[in-house]
């Protein structure tokens, strides 16, 4: 019997990452929970996202939004496991 593995962007980065594990070290840790989008970025994905619900993103806009979310969401997770990693509680 084969076993089909998931190659979604998100899912080999989830499967590399390994987000539940807490096995970063104190430095690497403090250091991921530091990071943040710049102004600059944040103000472009404020524009994109105002055009996205407008329903007139170009397939351009569409791609670089996407990028912004991916990124987002593997800062969300490198957070995650940092948190975890120093014995930390989920910011709410």
């Amino acid at each position: 019997m084969s076993t089909v593995v998931a190659n979604s962007f998100a899912e080999v980065w989830e499967r590399t990452i390994q987000p539940s594990q807490a096995n970063l070290t104190p430095d690497a840790a403090r250091y991921f929970l530091q990071l943040r989008f710049d102004a600059k970025d944040l103000g472009r994905m404020n524009e994109l996202a105002a055009t996205a619900r407008t329903g007139s993103l170009t397939p351009e806009q569409e791609h670089e939004l996407e990028n912004y979310m991916q990124l987002g969401w593997f800062l969300d997770l490198m957070k995650s496991k940092a948190r975890l990693s120093l014995g930390e509680r989920a910011a709410a």
